[in-house]
């Protein structure tokens, strides 16, 4: 008898709260993000590390040949963008249960703090990690004003 409880109709009224799956749902949505032709699209991830001469970019982009990847430098603004292409599959009997594979174009786009040095910037591709080297801009000597 000790487990029984008595029938409360409020209670169950009380926990309803209708943004409870609401965060669910945008994090499903982002995660799909599904095209027209069902192919789910996945951002460019990077990590930043910054020293006093320079940023160093690691940005995943596997699956996606180096001539197919552009880096864009425009004063402390970088853009990344690489371009899955789909290969021709020769069917070899049967039907495909499920792809999962992203083919199409991808971008991620970035500010840094200081200014890139675009002509001493350098890139390598490497088991599918893109690594930028990006040294800063040397600071121009500010001027200061004398106040007669």
């Amino acid at each position: 008898m000790a487990n029984l409880r008595r029938y409360d109709p409020l209670t169950e009224l009380a926990r309803f709260d209708p943004f409870r799956n609401f965060e669910d749902l945008f994090r499903d949505f982002r995660m799909a993000n599904i095209t027209r032709e069902g192919e789910g699209r996945q951002p460019i991830r990077i990590d930043v590390h910054e020293d006093e001469k320079a940023y160093t970019v690691r940005a995943d982009v596997p699956g996606v040949n180096k001539d197919d990847i552009k880096v864009d430098i425009s004063g402390n603004r970088v853009t990344i963008s690489a371009e899955t292409k789909r290969v021709a599959d020769e069917k070899q009997g049967g039907n495909i249960v499920r792809s999962e594979r992203y083919f199409g174009e991808q971008y991620r786009s970035f500010t840094l703090e200081h200014d890139i040095d675009d002509s001493k910037a350098s890139a390598k591709c490497e088991g599918g990690v893109l690594e930028l080297t990006l040294p800063k801009k040397a600071q121009q000597g500010g001027r200061k004003l004398q106040i007669h």
